[in-house]
């Protein structure tokens, strides 16, 4: 069982992630990439390098296209790839996947220069996502058990969009992935 799933996260990221990340010049393999080695580089645990790694597989299991936000769709893929983990993984991996758009708001409403940094595709999928948190809202996040994570995960997230920036291969950090995995 252990085995097969490593092979699916393995030939998802491998086979199935070449379409472009959003508008961006890199590829969704690029992106997952990027984000698992700044994780890495930074020391953090297996769990928050598998979910910067895994972050964005709820594009790679739904059947919206590539960018359905330009369409109007926020295809929800923190919702699709929470669902997809918390199969396979317990929640320090699957938690931060679900709550990593909920982050961007979350730094919306709490950074006053965060949103001037956002890319044009970001900005527009935030206002698919409900924009800017409350209060309330801000408050509700920050009594998440893994809501740093998953602010964490979404700087990872952000500065992963580098256009030919060579990291590791997906092979290098399915170890971190194989060790989160519930047996």
């Amino acid at each position: 069982m252990t085995a097969d799933v490593l092979a699916s996260i393995r030939d998802m990221l491998e086979h199935r992630a070449d379409g472009l990340y959003g508008l961006h010049d890199v590829t969704q393999r690029e992106h997952a990439l990027q984000s698992a080695w700044l994780a890495e580089r930074d020391g953090h645990p297996p769990a928050l390098i598998s979910a910067a790694l895994m972050h964005d597989i709820g594009h790679l299991v739904h059947d919206l296209g590539d960018n359905p936000a330009e369409d109007g769709i926020d295809d929800r893929h923190e919702e699709l790839g929470n669902a997809w983990l918390a199969k396979h993984f317990g929640p320090e991996v699957s938690e931060p996947v679900r709550l990593h758009v909920a982050a961007k708001r979350y730094l919306c409403a709490t950074e006053t220069d965060y949103f001037g940094k956002l890319s044009p595709d970001s900005v527009l999928s935030l206002s698919l996502q409900g924009g800017p948190m409350s209060a309330g809202e801000v408050a509700a996040f920050e009594a998440l058990p893994h809501y740093a994570e998953a602010v964490q995960l979404r700087r990872y997230d952000d500065e992963a969009k580098v256009k030919d920036l060579t990291t590791p291969p997906v092979g290098h950090f399915m170890r971190y992935v194989g060790v989160c995995l519930r047996g």
